[in-house]
């Protein structure tokens, strides 16, 4: 088991950033591909971004990308969500996602490849 835990999350005023951040009780995460997702109301669960096992290679889906960073620390114990120039419609809850996605990927956005998901985090964008 992989008891993955984000924190980070709460309001904050369009334009603004906020920093998310996912980890498992202190397991490296150096093998495991990672994946944030959010969820809005009444929408599907969506994929909006991506960093791979080991090789720590970055993707985003094009409604966060230039403004999101995904990112391992140096312990590889810890994953980040840099969210910057928030907007009203980023408002959702957040969950942080793990599966053994092989290291050649640079994409992976369906539910059934990640094994492992936080609980998440509700993010909040005020206009």
């Amino acid at each position: 088991q992989l008891p993955l835990v984000e924190s980070g999350g709460g309001v904050v005023q369009s334009g603004g950033s906020v920093r998310l951040s996912c980890a498992a009780n202190g397991v490296s995460l150096d093998y495991w591909a990672i994946a944030w997702f959010r969820q809005a109301p009444g929408k599907e669960r969506e994929g909006i971004s991506y960093i791979s096992g080991a090789d720590n290679i970055a993707a985003y889906a094009d409604s966060v990308k230039g403004r999101f960073t995904i990112s391992r620390d140096n312990t590889r114990r810890t994953v980040y969500l840099q969210m910057n120039n928030l907007k009203p419609e980023d408002t959702a809850v957040y969950y942080c996602a793990a599966g053994r996605v092989h290291r050649s990927r640079t994409w992976a956005d369906s539910l059934d490849e990640y094994d492992y998901w936080g609980q998440g985090t509700q993010v909040t964008v005020s206009s």
